[in-house]
């Protein structure tokens, strides 16, 4: 299970991406527009990041195609073996390259470039691929194009998020620095991106707003949550397709945030059958029962914030947010499950309206006004193994209920742990009674409407983020975890 300790978990990288845009392929999201006359159709660079969310399906990140018949088609795209493909196709695959290695880690942003340069006198330099700075030579298809060969024509629309002539391979998780330079082939390494001096392993953005994007290139930054669309260099916007302001994420390659880990498996390797939307921060479980999730990122120290909306759906039932240990080997119910989670459990089901504190198994009902629609709170120190919850910004602070955080009256003791703790979520489904949770690590898949950040100026919670305490994201990992 992939955990969140290595790409871009630095606290300073030089330049910082502000924002990302979200697409969720449940509501067919992409972005798009005619490709426009003058420029080269023989050299260009395609250029962004990338956070998957959905695995498993076919899911088009760049797409040029005619949209009378979809030929000549031009694409990269995510495969449904999780293998990555770029296509440049006219009547015939004139430059083709998949990968053998597959790409399955959906807590961690990737750097995708395209290189495109059919005037090379290197038939294996003409169309190149490259991954987190590191050219990609493993591959299980290769075609190479004839040398001047054409690809991207003025009569074609580019779509970011999908196929846009068949409508279809739509892309799930989140796109940042989304970066097309017209008739110019740019290293990805010292031009789009750079390798961090104190962590070599790590790839990290470059500032592109100098670079040249010639007469049809376009930089996608997402930092206007009414113009998603808009190209900073100065061109013309893309269109936005079933794309709202609340897409714009803070979830970034210079800022990862937690999310929900899709690929979470049991011990009895039991995958979780729920539906993980909105870049892996909302959850609707699919069967009856009890089902769990863990979140991405591995915590052994500091003090995090966390909120959650939980809202009814039919008539209700039980949900779960907290920490598990990270060591795992549990099976998914809510017996086993029971006995190793800390944290809260809102209870919705008939005319049940209770917040419960989760104590090793033990609820014990904190709040009897929850409502749906409610926002929940948890306050968790790991340096003292201390926890706390609340309900539309009222503590429970051990029966001592209060706008302000109490550290003296905690409402959980935690115990102690071997290889640290992990965000857990789960839902109790019959039939169509259930709820929506829709979990705020700082990256809020809903509209927040008090914008609270944390003293690191980190995240967007709906309520004042606790003294002392960080929004999980990987600069304050950084720095406290």
């Amino acid at each position: 299970m992939p955990l969140i300790l290595g790409t871009n978990s630095i606290k300073d990288t030089g330049y910082d991406v502000d924002n990302s845009c979200r697409f969720n392929d449940g509501d067919s999201a992409y972005m798009h527009k005619t490709f426009g006359t003058g420029g080269s159709t023989t050299a260009w660079t395609m250029s962004m990041w990338v956070k998957r969310g959905v695995l498993g399906t076919d899911q088009r990140v760049f797409s040029c195609d005619d949209s009378s018949d979809g030929d000549p088609d031009n694409y990269w795209r995510f495969k449904s073996d999780d293998t990555l493909q770029v296509n440049i196709y006219n009547s015939s695959a004139i430059g083709n390259l998949v990968t053998n290695r597959k790409f399955r880690d959906c807590s961690s942003w990737y750097h995708v470039c395209v290189i495109w340069k059919s005037g090379d006198s290197t038939s294996t330099d003409r169309l190149q691929l490259w991954v987190n700075g590191t050219r990609e030579t493993s591959f299980s298809a290769t075609t190479f194009p004839s040398q001047n060969a054409n690809s991207i024509t003025a009569s074609q629309v580019i779509a970011v998020g999908r196929r846009n002539y068949a409508g279809e391979q739509h892309f799930d998780g989140y796109l940042a620095e989304v970066v097309f330079l017209d008739g110019v082939t740019a290293s990805p390494v010292d031009t789009l991106g750079e390798f961090d001096s104190d962590s070599p392993t790590i790839f990290k953005p470059k500032d592109p707003s100098g670079l040249s994007f010639g007469s049809t290139g376009f930089y996608l930054d997402f930092e206007d949550s009414a113009n998603l669309g808009n190209d900073a260099n100065g061109g013309t916007d893309l269109t936005e397709v079933n794309l709202a302001a609340t897409d714009q994420a803070t979830d970034t390659p210079t800022n990862n945030f937690c999310t929900i880990n899709p690929i979470f498996a049991d011990s009895g390797n039991n995958i979780v059958q729920a539906a993980f939307s909105e870049g892996n921060t909302k959850m609707l479980t699919t069967v009856d029962g009890w089902k769990f999730g863990r979140g991405t990122f591995l915590l052994t120290s500091g003090k995090w914030y966390v909120e959650a909306k939980v809202t009814e759906a039919s008539a209700g039932q039980n949900g779960n947010l907290g920490i598990v240990p990270s060591q795992g080997g549990i099976v998914l119910g809510e017996s086993d499950d029971n006995a190793v989670f800390e944290g809260l459990r809102a209870e919705l089901g008939g005319s049940d309206t209770i917040l419960r504190k989760l104590d090793t198994g033990t609820g014990t009902e904190v709040f009897n006004d929850l409502a749906s629609g409610d926002t929940v709170m948890l306050a968790i120190d790991l340096d003292n193994n201390k926890l706390w919850v609340g309900n539309e910004g009222t503590w429970y602070n051990d029966n001592n209920a209060s706008t302000t955080l109490d550290a003296s009256n905690h409402d959980v003791g935690l115990p102690t742990v071997t290889e640290g703790w992990l965000f857990g979520v789960g839902q109790y489904r019959d039939s169509s009674n259930n709820l929506t949770w829709e979990y705020n690590w700082g990256n809020p898949p809903n509209a927040i409407s008090s914008s609270n950040a944390d003293a690191n100026g980190y995240g967007n919670f709906e309520f004042a983020v606790p003294s002392g305490f960080y929004a999980p994201c990987t600069k304050n990992l950084a720095e406290f975890g």
